[in-house]
């Protein structure tokens, strides 16, 4: 009794075909020692900063949710809103005159971003906050003609008002030249399209250019954000009592400095880590079409139109 068993081999010379459903990602040794002395060097890191009691981490503790502390996060905060509220509407009205076909509009608005992008905010804060240095009073006159109302400086522009007014002027120029892009990202068809239906070029701007614009527009803003929390600290140098205003009064009663300004590091992380996830979110609400087409089937070519 004989047993044929035929055998597929391949000819001698011929490429060694396999099975591509057997195939595996190879293994890579080095790239598992890297991690290993990564995750040996973090640990170990990680262990010395919480043993080292010079960084003070039960006065952090103890002060990380001081009344104090607290009242500046919020100071800290309510900057951060206000001024980015304002930045982002001066910096659109700017973004338009930049991209008016007006002279003077677009003139204005360059120079505009061009004096706030390159003076440092820390100057512009110190620069409002002794406005009085150059106008003792603020008036409302007519040009050449008498004075209608007026004011003592320094009763208008106080600490707070100092600290928005740098903010949010700051932060126009900066929102500006990003709407900017944002706007120019946007096919110029749409808009010739929406005229030709009959809207005007600020409904048109309104409701087709700017939603098509987010996608371009949302992730340089959320870094923007997160920056101005961060830049909020600057204020401190007029008396403001925000976040490192507060931590600095307190270490200059208690001399504990690093502990101090590691409550306000901490601070600055958690608050900045969340803005992270929330950019992350809003991101992708913006990016859902992008996704929705990338997971769409492509349209099959039928035998005409492959033979064209």
């Amino acid at each position: 009794m004989s047993t044929n068993i035929t055998t597929n081999a391949a000819p001698s010379g011929a490429a060694d075909f396999r099975d591509v459903a057997t195939a595996h990602t190879p293994f890579r040794t080095w790239r598992l020692l890297l991690w290993l002395v990564i995750a040996i060097v973090v640990v170990d890191f990680g262990w010395i900063v919480a043993n080292n009691e010079n960084f003070g981490w039960p006065v952090v503790a103890q002060y990380f949710f001081d009344p104090t502390v607290i009242q500046g996060l919020y100071v800290s905060l309510g900057l951060t809103v206000v001024g980015m509220i304002l930045g982002v509407i001066v910096g659109l009205v700017i973004a338009i005159m930049r991209m008016s076909s007006d002279r003077l509009a677009s003139g204005f608005a360059s120079l505009f971003i061009w004096f706030f992008r390159g003076t440092p905010l820390l100057v512009q804060l110190i620069f409002w906050y002794n406005m009085s240095t150059l106008f003792p009073n603020l008036s409302i006159a007519i040009p050449f003609g008498p004075t209608l109302a007026s004011w003592d400086t320094n009763s208008v522009i106080t600490p707070m008002t100092a600290a928005i007014v740098g903010l949010a002027l700051n932060e126009a120029a900066y929102m500006a030249e990003i709407i900017r892009g944002g706007l120019i990202s946007v096919d110029r068809g749409q808009a010739e399209t929406a005229e030709a239906f009959g809207m005007t070029k600020a409904r048109a701007l309104w409701r087709i250019i700017i939603p098509q614009a987010m996608r371009s527009i949302v992730p340089p803003t959320g870094n923007q954000l997160i920056s101005m929390i961060k830049a909020t600290s600057l204020v401190s140098v007029i008396a403001m009592a925000d976040l490192l205003y507060s931590v600095q009064s307190i270490y200059n009663r208690t001399f504990e400095i690093i502990p101090m300004l590691l409550v306000a590091v901490l601070w600055y992380l958690l608050i900045t880590s969340i803005l992270n996830i929330g950019q992350n979110y809003i991101e992708a609400y913006y990016g859902r079409s992008d996704r929705r087409n990338a997971g769409a089937p492509k349209p099959v070519a039928t035998t005409e139109e492959a033979s064209h």
